[in-house]
């Protein structure tokens, strides 16, 4: 009894001596994120799925909040192999729907057709610009569609990893040996990988992704294979490592993670935004359009 009442003391005078510790987190001025991801499904639609959201860095363990723009559109352009731009094709207009979403969509109120045809895929050299204001600061970013190839096979294999209850599954595609190609897998939670075809080009291709997460019998996920071009792909990568898997990587983008959208404020050619000259000017996120295939299997 006297040993338990000593033991009880002890550890009343360790709660007692608990202190709150304040601690302090890096904090700079709010800096926009832009993911503009368009996947296009199904190239027998007739206009692109445009979908571009927009937010804003926010101090640590906050969530990133939704922001609002002042203009926003898309330039389709044709440009010779040199990279000089022939002609402007197209203008889509955006706006935000439901007014502070922060989603912005073709504008459906405009005079004219503001979406853009599926069909412009199919044209050579064509380019898309993406231009937009924000609190003052003008920003684009500009991307051209890639194509990917789709999913030959998709199956729940039996090996594990590290972890015993980790779930493999096993996917394979055929690479299109007449190009060049870079790949993005979403394997759905915001988990994504990427690879290129450098060693197994105009091959069939197969390999294992393996969830570190609990899987339900019966859950179904969605896996798809998304096209992308160097950058896209470089891209990925890098918020992929940075990222480790623990937070989708489009929730909390990294700040040393920069995308293809530049800060062209006062700037007279938006050809050359490589801000060289203020390395700090610039927004978090990126603007690709890409071919993608998804597949969906149930676990077992």
């Amino acid at each position: 009894m006297k040993n338990v009442f000593s033991y009880l003391i002890i550890f009343l005078s360790l709660v007692g001596c608990e202190d709150v510790i304040d601690i302090e987190v890096p904090t700079e001025e709010p800096r926009l994120i832009v993911n503009g991801i368009i996947r296009v499904d199904d190239l027998s639609q007739p206009f692109l799925p445009v979908k571009i959201k927009v937010s804003e860095t926010n101090s640590f363990f906050e969530e990133t909040p939704v922001t609002s723009l002042e203009s926003i559109l898309i330039v389709t352009e044709i440009y010779n192999e040199d990279g000089t731009i022939i002609e402007q094709t197209g203008f889509s207009s955006l706006i935000d729907l439901e007014e502070g979403s922060g989603v912005y969509v073709p504008n459906p109120n405009f005079s004219t057709e503001q979406r853009i045809a599926t069909s412009v895929l199919q044209e050579e050299n064509v380019r898309f610009v993406l231009i937009l204001e924000h609190k003052g600061r003008k920003y684009a970013a500009t991307a051209r569609y890639a194509p990917v190839v789709p999913i030959d096979q998709i199956k729940q294999g039996t090996e594990t990893l590290f972890n015993e209850d980790a779930k493999e599954l096993i996917v394979s595609f055929t690479d299109d040996g007449d190009r060049d190609d870079f790949y993005v897998f979403d394997f759905d939670f915001g988990e994504f990988l990427v690879s290129e075809d450098a060693f197994y080009q105009g091959k069939s291709f197969e390999f294992s992704y393996f969830y570190n997460k609990d899987l339900e019998l019966g859950q179904e996920l969605d896996v798809s294979i998304l096209g992308a071009d160097r950058g896209f792909y470089n891209y990925m990568n890098l918020l992929i490592e940075q990222t480790e898997n623990n937070l989708g990587v489009f929730e909390t983008p990294v700040a040393t993670a920069r995308g293809n959208v530049f800060d062209i404020t006062g700037l007279d050619n938006i050809d050359v935004v490589d801000n060289v000259a203020r390395p700090k000017a610039f927004p978090l996120g990126y603007f690709a359009i890409v071919q993608s295939f998804t597949e969906t299997i149930t676990i077992e």
